[in-house]
């Protein structure tokens, strides 16, 4: 089976002849990897199952002393966070979207990288990621204090204003649809280490009609949808599993019990994440982060999970660490090529085997 092939068969809850992975890394922990393999293209050292296509957030300007411009006009402070960044200026000092004008959703940033890209991993399971896919976007132009006292005093503006970015979302999803893709993946925060920012309540009255209405779109072209919302939302997996949702990340084992979910929603939500990267990446012993790899790659064996850390790994993880849990990963497919069983948590007798028949 091509990597394509076993996300396929993952998502549909299939047994998988391994459990695949794809791997992200903040520039910092990446700079260690790049270092430590000698080589810019991490692409072809860590075989990673999922291919990211196109521009997520549209960070196209930098306007200098370590700021960018995102499309919607958003300028992000990076002196600090060389990845994202924190919200400096936002657009909407008012609760209005009289005198703003939208981005255009087909600018071609978005999308040069995609024939070459497919071009070289087509093997791969190919994703468009929209990255600040709706409350995101929402707190980012307008203040996120001020958009959560607008749910409460402006709620009119706050439906024109979601309403208006699943528009400008949906006009996106349509021309990456012209694309062999597979998924559409949707990045939009709404946890925190317990509960819903904004409480079920609110959630349910202004942003699920909304993703219903993009999932949709993706669903109706015969499409997967992939989402990531960090923090503690598992409340939400069989509303959002109602509209469409494929498969589910970050999966924090901090706030989730991973053990538990993974087999209840197997073949009906897959799984991509799950090991810690608040506490056993950063703080954990090279062993520790080799029996946590262990024992979800145990738990995905029967499918419907994907393999990964549980967000993009940051700068204060030891390089151990990250090698361990690659490492971990990798030793699959090894199993598979040699025509014996996939080791499980706490076996080494299986490793020494593998060795002796190299």
């Amino acid at each position: 089976m091509t990597k394509r092939e076993i996300v396929r068969a993952v998502y549909a809850g299939e047994k998988p002849p391994y459990v695949p992975w794809s791997f992200s890394f903040t520039a910092e922990a990446r700079t260690k990897l790049v270092k430590h393999y000698g080589t810019e293209n991490l692409d072809a050292v860590l075989d990673n199952h999922l291919l990211a296509l196109g521009d997520s957030i549209g960070f196209f300007e930098d306007v200098g002393n370590d700021r960018v411009r995102d499309v919607f006009g958003v300028v992000w402070d990076r002196s600090q966070d060389k990845d994202i960044g924190i919200v400096e200026h936002t657009v909407l000092p008012e609760p209005t979207l009289a005198g703003y004008r939208f981005p255009n959703p087909a600018d071609d940033r978005f999308f040069t990288d995609i024939p070459d890209k497919l071009g070289k991993h087509g093997d791969c399971f190919r994703v468009f990621p929209i990255g600040f896919s709706l409350y995101e976007r929402a707190w980012t132009m307008r203040g996120m204090q001020d958009l959560m006292m607008d749910f409460l005093d402006h709620p009119g503006f706050v439906h024109e204003l979601l309403h208006a970015i699943t528009d400008y979302n949906i006009a996106q999803i349509q021309k990456a649809l012209a694309f062999e893709i597979d998924a559409v993946h949707f990045g939009d925060d709404w946890g925190q280490q317990s509960g819903l920012q904004m409480g079920p309540d609110l959630w349910h009255e202004f942003i699920y009609p909304e993703l219903k209405r993009m999932y949709g779109v993706v669903r109706n072209a015969g499409r997967y949808v992939s989402i990531h919302s960090c923090g503690d939302v598992d409340e939400l997996f069989d509303d959002l599993i109602g509209i469409g949702v494929n498969c589910f990340n970050p999966f924090q084992p901090e706030v989730m019990d991973v053990k538990t979910l993974i087999p209840r929603y197997r073949g009906r939500l897959a799984f991509h994440g799950g090991l810690s990267t608040q506490k056993t990446l950063p703080y954990g012993a090279v062993e520790d982060v080799r029996r946590e790899s262990r024992t979800l790659i145990r738990l995905g064996q029967d499918g419907g999970y994907i393999f990964a850390p549980a967000h993009a790994v940051e700068g204060d993880v030891p390089l151990e660490n990250m090698l361990a849990f690659i490492e971990e990963a990798m030793s699959q497919s090894e199993f598979v090529k040699l025509g014996i069983a996939q080791p499980v948590a706490g076996d080494y007798r299986l490793a020494d085997t593998a060795k002796s028949r190299r």
